[in-house]
């Protein structure tokens, strides 16, 4: 029977736990702690061997990024366990996705990093662009969330006051444009926001966590003449990039930190825009939330172990797992057997969801902005 025929009688009414998707990657590690610390083989959980079995092609190979969410990612529970993203996200729609949202597709990607290397120096357009450059897709809006950082750590954000397009499209030809790139160096719990046009990089030694626009599309801009894991350069896209560069767009780096005390432990407020919301819950004791009709919301569990309940029955979380939260899930509640870390992502009400919540502990309205973004 399909998913279609199904459907009455599948009803999304409780969190769903999604597989993540290991990436390889030239950049990447093998040590992919703490998140996904290192385990023998015997003691992994099903899931977990069945999410390094496809993202992985071999022993030893370089992990680069561990997607959150992905098309490809397998529900393991409910009624549709075993089914991928694309396919629930197609056949169900707004009853995964909510009510505002109008896409088939997921409306939102976010993916651990793990750097060992330099990534190359890259730039995105926004959706305008894409749809009449990139037919089929739309932009990306993306934000970092540091978690680890090495002491000479570094990212590249924007571009350097003064710097000409010839001068940075020639050394984006030759592969040596760093040094007209802004060096920033990053600091765990550190957010920095990264809107269509802004050139960036992120070099060796950071743990992160990026949300975005459900898209990959990205225009690779100098990668430094290695190849790539099939030995060969890997191509670069400078007349599109060059078409969306915002030269004068300053970097949105070190934003302002408001994290406020709740019943069940902490709560902060990353960063918002049209595209995505990001906040930070830390669980010191059972929190009960509730779900949105008008939206899916997603948790991915950085730190802790525990229980996820609602009235459909219970099921454990742990480290590095993916949650989905359905519009019809309802009532729902994190029962901590230690202390949780939770980044949740969503597609936000901007008013309702960041800016109100900050005015009402007094934060004024120009440091809101600092935080949620008009774009």
């Amino acid at each position: 029977m399909s998913i279609a025929k199904d459907k009455e009688l599948s009803a999304l009414n409780s969190p769903l736990q999604l597989s993540t998707v290991f990436k390889p990657k030239i950049w990447g590690r093998k040590d992919l702690a703490p998140i996904y610390p290192a385990q023998e083989d015997a003691d992994l959980p099903v899931s977990r061997k069945a999410e390094i079995s496809r993202g992985a092609s071999g022993p030893g190979e370089l992990i680069g990024e561990v997607w959150s969410n992905d098309d490809s990612s397998r529900f393991l529970n409910g009624p549709v366990a075993g089914l991928t993203l694309a396919e629930v996200s197609q056949e169900y729609g707004p009853a995964l996705h909510g009510r505002a949202w109008e896409g088939a597709r997921f409306p939102l990607l976010a993916k651990y990093i793990f750097t060992s290397d330099w990534l190359s120096v890259q730039v995105h357009p926004d959706d305008d662009y894409a749809r009449v450059h990139d037919p089929g897709n739309v932009g990306k809006c993306e934000m970092w969330y540091i978690l680890e950082a090495d002491a000479n750590a570094e990212i590249l954000v924007g571009v350097k006051p003064g710097v000409t397009r010839e001068a940075l499209k020639s050394a984006f030809e030759k592969g040596k444009s760093k040094e007209l790139l802004i060096r920033h160096r990053p600091a765990a719990e550190e957010a920095v926001f990264l809107p269509p046009g802004t050139v960036h990089a992120l070099g060796p030694g950071l743990v992160l966590f990026e949300v975005e626009e459900n898209s990959d599309l990205t225009y690779r801009l100098d990668d430094f003449g290695r190849p790539g894991l099939d030995g060969k350069p890997r191509p670069l896209h400078l007349s599109k990039g060059m078409d969306v560069i915002r030269e004068d767009q300053p970097p949105q780096c070190r934003l302002p930190r408001w994290e406020f005390e709740e019943p069940f432990g902490t709560r902060r407020y990353i960063t918002a825009c049209r595209y995505f919301a990001l906040e930070e819950i830390f669980l010191r004791k059972k929190a009960t939330f509730k779900s949105s009709p008008q939206r899916v919301e997603v948790y991915t569990v950085l730190q802790g172990e525990g229980r996820i309940e609602n009235t459909a029955g219970w099921l454990g979380y742990r480290t590095g797992e993916t949650w989905v939260i359905p519009p019809a899930a309802g009532a729902y509640r994190f029962a901590p057997l230690d202390t949780t870390r939770l980044l949740k992502y969503y597609v936000p009400n901007l008013v309702q969801d960041f800016r109100r919540p900050l005015a009402a502990h007094n934060i004024p309205p120009e440091d809101i902005a600092k935080v949620v973004f008009d774009i």
